[in-house]
């Protein structure tokens, strides 16, 4: 096992429990590192809800990968059993139940998004596990035994739970067990460390106590940040179109990254990428380009990322600068909104008529801010959604949209 810990703290919001400088393996991760002459099980769970990994979803297996290299064991929790429920952490509603069959699906499309991530190859440093292999199993005893290690009053002193009850939004019961089925995965794969998000303590926290209940070790809880999206104010969501998708085509990724808020470069450099932080580009454009270089590096060679570089080039009026100032600008205050994208494509110029643009939309052409538009009918109700977005039709006919 390597000494150098580095690789643990970077990026790293929160271990617990943690007792400053304790040299009690059961009290401080680090001792517990230090000591141990076996692999630690380091488990992350994912329910496959949907079918698009985004750059976010990334940070933990990161740090997954990490403990790979560090001569660790990643357990990989596929959550077939509990994504039929779905985690009710940061929903003010049930969630959809999921078919067996479109949770299966979703975790075949996760897992080969997470092969640019995770070690696959070395013998002993990943396992892929189903929880349905013990979850389905458990009889009603052992489910009554579960229900018995927390109170009502604990389960509603999580954030969710607590706002749902204080609104008087339903909380359906079979949303209790969430937590605690999920905390037993940690029971049945013996985990050491538990990783997850900050928004995700309560239900390490449960996985924690229920291996005490069951006589074993308690898990270590290490958590992560929630990573701010590409507009630089909302956590990343595919919802709020503020994301980088693991599946993206190089120059989609690198176009959405070059432009990455100042104030979010450095979380992006920390948790996205293996680069010393003492030794980035001064220029904040240098650093952009650096950052979207590196990730791009990451998920489709470092061929295809210059290539990406080169082309977003092009599409800002050929400057090898990689400067913007040679883009055309269209005025937005020339359209009444709300407005049809087809309709701005005709106003701008980009295409002849409001009826090319809806051709082009059909056809794959059109781009805004490096996403493929596909909504014909796509809309938008003011002109601050589209202030600063750069609108492509093709490879070489491009606006940037102002107020």
């Amino acid at each position: 096992m390597t000494s150098d810990l580095s690789w643990l703290y970077r990026g790293t919001e929160e271990i617990f429990p943690h007792v400053p400088d304790s040299d009690d393996a059961t009290e401080n991760l680090e001792a517990l590192l230090a000591k141990t002459d076996r692999p630690l099980r380091v488990k992350l769970g994912i329910d496959p809800t949907g079918s698009d990994l985004h750059l976010g979803h990334s940070i933990p297996f990161r740090k997954l990968r990490a403990f790979q290299d560090a001569g660790h064991t990643a357990v990989v929790i596929i959550g077939d059993f509990t994504a039929r429920i779905g985690d009710p952490t940061g929903k003010s509603e049930v969630r959809r139940q999921l078919t067996s069959e479109e949770v299966r699906h979703n975790a075949n499309t996760y897992l080969e998004q997470l092969r640019p991530i995770l070690d696959f190859d070395t013998p002993g440093r990943l396992e892929i596990r189903y929880n349905s292999e013990w979850l389905s199993e458990l009889d009603l005893a052992k489910t009554l035994e579960l229900l018995g290690t927390m109170t009502v009053g604990q389960m509603l002193a999580k954030e969710g739970f607590a706002q749902r009850y204080e609104k008087g939004n339903p909380i359906y019961l079979h949303e209790f067990f969430y937590p605690l089925m999920q905390g037993y995965d940690s029971v049945a794969i013996a985990a050491d460390v538990e990783l997850g998000g900050t928004d995700q303590k309560f239900n390490l926290a449960v996985g924690r106590d229920l291996l005490r209940h069951f006589g074993k070790k308690p898990q270590f809880g290490l958590l992560l940040p929630i990573l701010i999206g590409t507009d630089g104010t909302q956590k990343m969501s595919k919802s709020l179109n503020n994301y980088v998708g693991l599946k993206e085509d190089a120059l989609s990724m690198y176009s959405k990254l070059e432009k990455t808020p100042d104030a979010q470069i450095e979380q992006y450099f920390e948790l996205l990428t293996k680069l010393p932080l003492d030794r980035l580009p001064e220029n904040p454009r240098e650093r952009q380009k650096f950052l979207a270089i590196d990730i791009v590096s990451q998920y489709h060679g470092e061929e295809a990322a210059k290539e990406a570089q080169q082309a977003a080039m092009s599409l800002v009026g050929g400057s090898t600068s990689g400067t913007e100032e040679a883009v055309p600008e269209f005025s937005l205050a020339e359209v009444e909104f709300p407005a049809k994208l087809f309709y701005i494509l005709s106003a701008s110029g980009l295409c002849k008529s409001s009826g090319e643009g809806r051709r082009q939309i059909q056809g794959g052409a059109v781009r805004l801010d490096g996403d493929r538009i596909s909504d014909v009918n796509l809309s938008f109700e003011a002109i601050a959604q589209l202030d600063g977005k750069v609108l492509q039709v093709g490879k070489k006919k491009f606006v940037r949209l102002v107020k």
